[in-house]
């Protein structure tokens, strides 16, 4: 009998990259990402003064949620390219960009064969989206690919020591990721994007940065992470009652490490890793 792919993918003690990436597409896909991902928007603004983009730049922005970097790029009259492969979250930067009169191209595209010509583009970005990518060396090979060689490409990752890092880990305890997997959050070290990086780099530029999560409160942010937020509301949906309490107590528990408010509200700065590399 004829053994299939995927099997002898399995049987060779690899990980199923295909079906990893099924799975993740319905985890983004669930919620409303939007919700979080709007209050994320000044990490899009700075990654672009990072960058120092220039009016009239082609700008790509990858795994792009519902449009932070996108909207910021526009704002400084690029000719900007906003991808994502949740149609949903495209309409949601489609919205936000016509509410602000910004003329922005929405396109679905998968960032691991993003269909661009090689060299297309002035400027790369993607914040908190390619890290996601299950095939990191080869979503990396197609930011170099589509990038023009002098081109810049930007990147915000959360850092596996920082608040989301930790909340990685802890969804983790509950549901183990695929044996063979790599974490999302290694794209948040500087060395492992230099390993992805660094032949074709004519510099990297990477520094460590707080974004502050502020909510009404510790459990007002559990809501929102476990409605609207895809990983987690895919993790809590899949455990039982018994096993969403633990999990809700840990991530508290965790927020109560961190959280610098005084007075019941959350205000937590969670570190990322802001990269420029300048590709040779």
């Amino acid at each position: 009998m004829a053994t299939s792919a995927a099997a002898q993918t399995l049987q060779s003690g690899q990980i199923d990259l295909s079906a990893l990436k099924t799975k993740q597409h319905g985890a983004w896909s669930s919620g409303d990402y939007a919700v979080v991902g709007t209050t994320l928007q000044i990490v899009g603004e700075e990654l672009c003064e990072a960058l120092d983009l220039r009016a009239g730049q082609k700008v790509l922005d990858v795994a792009a949620g519902n449009g932070n970097a996108t909207l910021a790029a526009a704002r400084r009259w690029c000719d900007v390219v906003s991808t994502d492969y949740v149609p949903s979250l495209l309409e949601r930067g489609r919205a936000r960009a016509a509410a602000e009169g910004l003329s922005v191209q929405f396109k679905e595209a998968d960032a691991e064969a993003l269909d661009f010509g090689d060299a297309t583009f002035d400027a790369v970005l993607s914040t908190f989206g390619v890290m996601f990518t299950p095939d990191q060396d080869r979503a990396a090979s197609e930011l170099l690919r589509v990038c023009k060689s002098g081109g810049k490409i930007g990147l915000a990752n959360w850092t596996p020591e920082g608040f989301i890092g930790q909340l990685f880990k802890t969804l983790g305890k509950y549901l183990p990721p695929p044996a063979g997997a790599k974490s999302p959050a290694l794209w948040g070290t500087q060395a492992r994007i230099a390993e992805m990086f660094g032949t074709s780099a004519a510099s990297i530029k990477a520094e460590r940065r707080q974004f502050t999560f502020r909510y009404r409160s510790p459990l007002h942010f559990l809501d929102v992470f476990r409605n609207y937020y895809g990983p987690t509301l895919k993790a809590f949906a899949a455990l039982d009652e018994t096993n969403q309490r633990r999990l809700a107590d840990d991530i508290l528990k965790l927020i109560a490490s961190i959280n610098r408010a005084e007075d019941g509200t959350m205000v937590l700065p969670s570190e990322y890793l802001e990269i420029v590399i300048v590709k040779r």
